[in-house]
């Protein structure tokens, strides 16, 4: 049976009046239940999808299903929680008292403010306002707007942009504590290291379309992922001696090493036959490539 879908999306497109192309014949499925990274450089139409399935934008082509419904609709908007873009509260009203505003223009019980400051550890700050936060606790309390509804799915746009390295790991806790009990968590982001630590499944968005999906070991693997690093002098020789044996696009030269893309079994009979032809053999290794640069090739964003 296919697992159920959270989010599903055919030929999703955005034009702007500006003639911009922010999202392009996008296809996107979220299963229910994990919890998927949407990644892209700046600028990829990752705000602008998002935008779309919280029904913030109309798409100018295709279709969306969110949490079984139109995206805007009230059956959709009743069993998600969004947060797009920077939480915007009132500045000097507390963060208590801005969940208050909150849940009434929703029509969410009161009686939920209290848990979901606690499930974002902002109980002793609520009577503060929020003006006197710092950017992981807005960031908090805006997780905490999106979970005022107990929504089966949650959408949030770069959770984790501007934060300190302590205010990363607690937000990346509290997104895998969101997961628990079948809770989708949709998130997007363009730091590749927060992705790998946190979703079950990536999509990799460049210029508006879905360029790869899959699990970060999936991508890698698609990518190329895995080589054989090997360190050898002379170097001219040691690329000749492996061109005659290869094929020249499964050889290149990084950083004063050759980088082969074969199958690690061959490690043993390519040492073999290197050393065997007078050449030094220093290192010789598996190579796992990581996720920037997969996310590199993906997006063909030029190395710094």
């Amino acid at each position: 049976m296919a697992q159920a879908l959270a989010v599903e999306t055919h030929g999703l497109t955005k034009r702007y009046s500006t003639g911009v192309l922010a999202v392009n014949n996008l296809d996107l499925r979220v299963r229910a239940g994990e919890v998927y990274g949407f990644l892209g450089p700046n600028g990829a139409g990752k705000t602008t999808t998002l935008r779309m399935l919280s029904g913030l934008l109309h798409p100018t082509a295709g279709t969306a299903i969110v949490a079984g419904s139109a995206p805007g609709s009230p059956a959709s908007l009743a069993r998600m929680g969004a947060m797009v873009e920077t939480p915007a509260f009132y500045p000097y009203l507390s963060g208590r008292d801005n969940l208050r505003v909150v849940a009434r223009y929703a029509g969410v019980r009161k009686s939920r403010i209290e848990p979901v400051l606690k499930q974002v550890d902002l109980t002793d700050r609520a009577r503060h306002k929020f003006k006197t936060y710092s950017t992981g606790m807005k960031q908090r309390l805006g997780v905490a707007a999106a979970l005022l509804k107990g929504p089966d799915l949650l959408i949030l746009d770069e959770p984790t942009s501007g934060l300190d390295p302590q205010g990363t790991i607690e937000m990346r806790a509290l997104i895998k504590e969101l997961k628990q009990g079948g809770r989708t968590v949709l998130l997007s982001s363009h730091l590749l290291n927060e992705v790998e630590l946190t979703c079950d499944r990536v999509g990799v968005i460049a210029k508006g379309k879905l360029v790869a999906e899959g699990t970060v070991d999936e991508l890698r693997a698609r990518s190329g992922g895995i080589a054989l690093l090997i360190r050898a002098t002379p170097l001219d020789q040691a690329r000749q001696l492996l061109e005659s044996l290869l094929k020249p696009e499964q050889i290149r030269v990084e950083d004063g090493a050759l980088v082969l893309s074969v199958d690690p079994t061959q490690a043993a009979s390519i040492n073999r036959r290197l050393v065997a032809d007078g050449l030094d053999v220093s290192e010789l290794r598996v190579s796992e490539q990581s996720l920037e640069d997969v996310f590199l090739q993906l997006t063909e964003t030029p190395k710094t």
